[in-house]
Formats: C-alpha cells, structure tokens, sequence
C-alpha cells in the first residue's frame, strides 16, 4: 500500500519515527514534507496529502502537527479525505472500523504511543457494516451543495441566497416537473468548473483560439460517449439548448417557406415544433398534426394522410407533453412514403432512450435532436445526433452559423451525464422512471381524476383537473403551496387558455433520482387527490406540506 506522511515542524520528529515503521510494514513511504524543523505552515503539508488521496497516487495517508488540530481542519477540506485525529489506540481502531478513515492525524506532542496507533490503524480494515456505509455516505454527502457556493455567500449575498433557497426547495419538496431533474454532483462540479474561463470557437484540433487542448479533451469525450450512448454516426454537442438543436437542423436543410409537418403546441408539441409566436412558426410552413379527439392519442393513419396532401420536406416527431411511446418506425414509413426528411426531437424521453425504456429514434431519424437534462439528467443544454451525410452542415450551422464559442463546462457536464447514462445503474433507473409515473397515474385515476389518453408509458402524465371543477392554474397553486411542484398544462383540444389550461403535468425523473420508488407514488398520489379535492383548505395544505419536508428529508437531494 502506497501511504503518504506529512508534517508541519511541530511534528517533523515524529513523522520523521514513523517513517521507517511504515516501511519495515511493507508499505511504499511517499513523503510530502516539511524535510527539516523550520517553520512551515501546515496548510501547504495537508494540501499536499490531500491531493495525494484525491488523485489515488496515495491510499492512506498520515499527517502530524503540534496538537494535530490544524491539519485535521485542513485535510478535511477535501471531500476524498476522512482524516481522524487519534490520541490513543481506541480511537485509531474505531477510525478504521467506523469511519473508514483514509487519513492518519497524530499530535506531534502526544507522547510516546504514536508507534502503537499507527500500527493499530493500519491493521484495522473497515467493518463494512450496513450502519457506518450509510453513516459515511451520508457524511460525504453532508453539506455538498451549500459548500460548492460558500465563496458566493460573501460575494454575493443576494445570490447566494436565492441558490440557499433552491436548495431548501430541492430537500424540502416534492418536484414532479416533468421536464426537470436532479443531476449529480459530478455534473454540477464539471458545469462550474475552470472550463468557464475558456473560449474555444471552433471543434476540436480548428479551434481559432490558442489553448484549447483541455477543451479539445472535454468535447471529443462528449461527443464520442453521445455516439456511443446513442448509436449514432455523428454528434453535435455544442447547441447551448433543445431549441437551439432543433434550429441547427432546419437551418442545415431547410429553407425559409418550406413545410413541416409536426405536432401542434396544444395538443404536446413544443414552441420550435412551429408554434406561431416562435421563429419554427414564422420561418417555416407549418402543418400541424394533433391527437384523436376519442383516445387522446397520436392517430398515424391521420399523419400520414396529412403528409401525402402537403407533401412536408420534414416531419417532425417528438413531444413535450405526451405520454405514449411514439412510434418511430410509423413515422419513419410516412417520411419515405411522402419523400420528407425525419428528425425526432427526444428531449422529454432521451434518458429513457438511454436507459433502454424507450424505443430509439436513432435507426429511424436523419436528425435527432434533444436536450440534455430532464430523464437524461445532464446540464441544461443541447444536441444534434445526425447521419454522417449530414455531418458537416449540422457542424457549420451550430458554428459560425448559429453560435460563437461553445459553453466549454456544459460540455464537460454532458459527457459527465453521457458516462453516467451508459451505467447499468441509469438503465434502472429509467426504468423505475417509468414505473413511477405509472402508478402515479393508475393511483390518481383510482382517487376519481382524469387522466389524459387514460394512462402513461414514459415519465409523464397529464391529468384533466378540468373534469374534476378545477383549472391547472388553481391547481398547480394549491399543490405548491402544499409541498408539491407540477406546472399548469394545456390537455388536446383545451377550452382553457395556455394561462389558465384544463390540465396539470406530471413528471417521475426528479423524484426517482431521489430514490423514491412504488410506494412513495402511492403516497405522493394520494396527498396530490386529497389537495385537489380541497384546493382552497389552507390548513390542509399547511398540514400537506409538513408532513412532506419530514417526508422528503428520507431521499437526500444528490
């Protein structure tokens, strides 16, 4: 085992003991200083050993001060490092056992049994047991997401309070956003990385900046874990969001005019599906397609009727509030049968994609566009998967074209969240996605509410409050205000205005990030029935929203 030692001058004299008593153990002894008794700070000494740990040059490390107080403090600073200040033989095994404590500190003026604790300590393996595991996950977790911005809290108060705020929200309720997530600290620590500092217009290897071999790095990781994650032969991994994506690719083949068939806002589109107060809208010729009035769902013969009258030069597939699997090999026989183009926009499903929960637009799509957060649980962000025939006009619309120097960090966030999501772990996770979201559906309808198309099969649903006497604006209100968030929605064929709907939207990505399974969707359902049946009860909605901070505090925000 490989163990860094460090002291101050106050405990050069006993690192200095220890040495060879490690090495006569059959350790290999990588000393970081101090290397004689003038003062030294100790800051600098547990930095170095700290970095040791963290960059696993080192497995264990052992750090010695006069009191052994300042380099516990310094070394702990460093989220790999579980240094335990030892004073006897006691404490240095439960260290071991306990803690799994990969950091050794000892007082320089503790008297004669620094020889018995370091033996003791490095004897003692980890107990493993089910109670310390979670005790010390928890422990590494403690405070990670208030600690990433404590620079902030003096810089800028106002800020950092609205980000405390966001925190609060995040342990203290329940999101059922259905177009939002919790990504890990991993992804977070790479978005505010030192890679904002870089501007790298260009790709990788013609970039018109000097210094852009780390940006380099980052993106051809991104782009070679998109390929792979999602089969497909090329990937564009610099557009800043979905919208952005989605305006790649009509820029890339399409000119201003032309005809898209794709589906209406109102019945689950998106804005850049050529919603009229959008460029999609003003840019291009829109045909829209809707759902059947009966089942709510997508009626491909009635598409394909559509597409053989107006001849589109694309057809658009892909939704933001649909919950149904889409057909992509239907969609791709209507594109060949009317000689249109297909892209796919898979923002909503793109994780449940990679996760295996849902059926690949890839092999079907000459485009494939999407974001990179929500069921993907990245950065928010954006990307192009294309065909290799349409490789370099994908790459000269999203720069010069539409952007200047790509986001450098986002990037890196992506191909944090692309590692992530090739994990068998993910491929679980989307599936209990999944299964959440359907029992939340099948829990609401047994409570007397609507579902729209009468149930889900990906991350969503979206419930008709409309029948139950209720608008989504009143709705949504009375669920925040008990401990819930969901938006407001329109359902196919609202009499409500977008400001007002019929309906509320439901996602599960959130929630099961936190690990919330079968039986906490039976709960949160059945809170969500008890508050929509009484949405002008303050006192339930106070009572409501207890019970879930207490309930929430159970599944730590990552």
């Amino acid at each position: 085992m490989k163990i860094v030692v460090g002291s101050d001058h106050g405990g050069f004299k006993v690192k200095e003991a220890l040495k060879p008593l490690v090495a006569g153990l059959g350790h290999e002894v990588i000393d970081a200083g101090c290397f004689e008794e003038t003062a030294t700070d100790y800051t600098a000494v547990a930095e170095a050993v700290g970095l040791a740990i963290t960059d696993k040059a080192a497995e264990r490390g052992i750090l010695v001060c006069t009191t052994g107080l300042g380099m516990s403090i310094a070394a702990n600073r460093f989220p790999a490092v579980r240094a335990a200040l030892c004073g006897d033989v006691a404490a240095a095994r439960l260290s071991r056992e306990h803690n799994d404590a990969n950091v050794l500190v000892l007082a320089g003026n503790g008297g004669g049994c620094a020889e018995g604790i370091l033996t003791t300590w490095l004897d003692t393996p980890f107990s493993g047991g089910e109670r310390h595991v979670r005790r010390n996950r928890a422990t590494a977790a403690m405070g990670n997401r208030v600690v990433e911005v404590d620079t902030v809290r003096e810089a800028d108060p106002e800020v950092y309070a609205a980000i405390r705020a966001q925190v609060a929200q995040e342990d203290g309720m329940v999101n059922l956003i259905a177009s939002e997530n919790t990504v890990t600290r991993a992804v977070r620590e790479a978005q505010g990385s030192v890679l904002t500092n870089k501007y790298a217009e260009g790709y990788p290897a013609k970039r018109w900046y000097g210094g852009c071999n780390p940006a380099d790095a980052v993106e051809r990781l991104a782009i070679e874990r998109a390929k792979q994650l999602f089969g497909a032969e090329h990937a564009n991994v610099q557009p800043h969001c979905g919208s952005a994506a989605n305006m790649a690719v009509y820029s890339a083949v399409l000119t201003p005019g032309d005809t898209i068939l794709a589906m209406s806002l109102d019945q689950g589109g998106h804005l850049t599906h050529g919603s009229p107060v959008n460029f999609s809208g003003k840019t291009y010729t829109i045909v829209p397609y809707t759902v059947d009035k009966e089942t709510e769902t997508l009626d491909y013969d009635a598409i394909a009727a559509l597409a053989m009258e107006h001849r589109p030069k694309m057809i658009v597939a892909g939704a933001s509030a649909y919950p149904r699997i889409l057909d992509f090999p239907r969609f791709r026989a209507i594109a060949d049968q009317c000689g249109a183009m297909l892209m796919v926009d898979m923002a909503h499903i793109a994780g449940l994609v990679a996760g295996g929960a849902h059926p690949s637009p890839v092999p079907y799509a000459e485009f494939v566009t999407t974001t990179t957060h929500k069921t993907l649980r990245g950065p928010r962000s954006g990307m192009v998967l294309c065909r290799g025939a349409f490789a370099a006009a994908i790459d000269k619309v999203v720069f010069p074209g539409l952007q200047g120097g790509p986001l450098v960090h986002t990037i890196a966030a992506k191909a944090v969240c692309f590692k992530e999501a090739g994990e068998s772990a993910f491929r679980d996770y989307a599936r209990q996605v999944v299964a959440n979201a359907a029992t939340l559906a099948s829990t609401l309808k047994e409570r007397g509410f609507r579902i729209v198309s009468g149930g889900t099969e990906n991350h969503l649903l979206l419930v008709d409050v409309a029948s139950s006497g209720l608008t989504g604006k009143l709705a949504s209100a009375a669920l925040e205000a008990s401990g819930i968030i969901v938006n407001k929605n329109t359902i196919p064929f609202d009499t409500n205005s977008p400001f007002v709907t019929s309906g509320i939207r439901i996602g599960t990505a959130a929630a099961t990030t936190r690990g919330m399974k079968i039986p906490e969707m039976i709960r949160i359902a059945n809170w969500i029935a008890d508050v929509l049946k009484a949405p002008e009860d303050a006192t339930l909605h106070a009572r409501t929203k207890a019970d879930i901070a207490a309930f929430a505090t159970r599944f730590p925000v990552p």
